[in-house]
């Protein structure tokens, strides 16, 4: 690999780990699955929303300006599916059963399930896009060399799949310390937490694109 691809693939790693790490809606249920199912659900979630990530990456690297309208022309219906999906999974979270015995092996369908929903929920979000457009702006404008789009993508994908394997891998280490009052306590958090966002969604369709 030249050493200019390489450059831009850690530059392009480090945009994926920055856009992951805020918590938010992910990160919150990937702390909470973790915790209640073990870090094997708790990474298939957050690899859910790498991949989304990843593609959001793809259309802003290759500028598919064709796209960009139609998620633009789409922030509607969007925000609305999304914030319903995030009140869905506030109420699930919050009212769940504690699980009373150690988390079984998960099954390929749990773990597909997982990721496919925090795939959907991340694209749900068409702002996504526009950290990646900005991001990729800026390093066009500060390299003389043409930007390369699959070292970019490729590289956002891996720096966001190292913040939810290290997440995932921490939480792991700590689920065993909890008792079931401070299970009770994050979940009830999570799911209050969740609820804000959609609502915190939702208020953005009263403010101009």
């Amino acid at each position: 690999m030249h050493i200019d691809t390489f450059l831009l693939f850690l530059k392009a790693a480090g945009v994926g780990l920055l856009i992951a790490a805020p918590v938010g809606p992910i990160g919150l249920l990937t702390i909470q699955r973790t915790l209640d199912r073990g870090m094997a659900t708790g990474l298939a979630t957050g690899l859910g929303a790498a991949l989304a990530d990843a593609t959001y990456g793809a259309v802003g690297a290759w500028g598919v300006t064709r796209i960009i309208e139609l998620l633009t022309q789409a922030r509607t219906p969007l925000a609305l599916a999304g914030g319903a999906l995030l009140l869905w999974m506030a109420w699930r979270t919050a009212t769940q059963p504690l699980a009373t015995e150690a988390a079984s092996v998960p099954t390929g369908t749990d773990l597909a399930r997982c990721f496919a929903g925090t795939f959907v929920l991340t694209l749900s979000n068409p702002a996504t896009i526009l950290s990646f457009l900005a991001v990729f702006a800026s390093m066009a404008g500060s390299t003389a060399s043409t930007l390369q789009p699959v070292p970019m993508v490729s590289g956002v994908l891996v720096g966001s799949a190292v913040w939810w394997l290290g997440l995932s891998w921490s939480v792991s280490r700590l689920r065993h310390r909890l008792d079931n009052a401070w299970r009770r306590r994050i979940n009830l958090l999570s799911g209050g937490l969740l609820a804000g966002f959609a609502l915190w969604q939702w208020a953005g369709l009263l403010m101009p694109a």
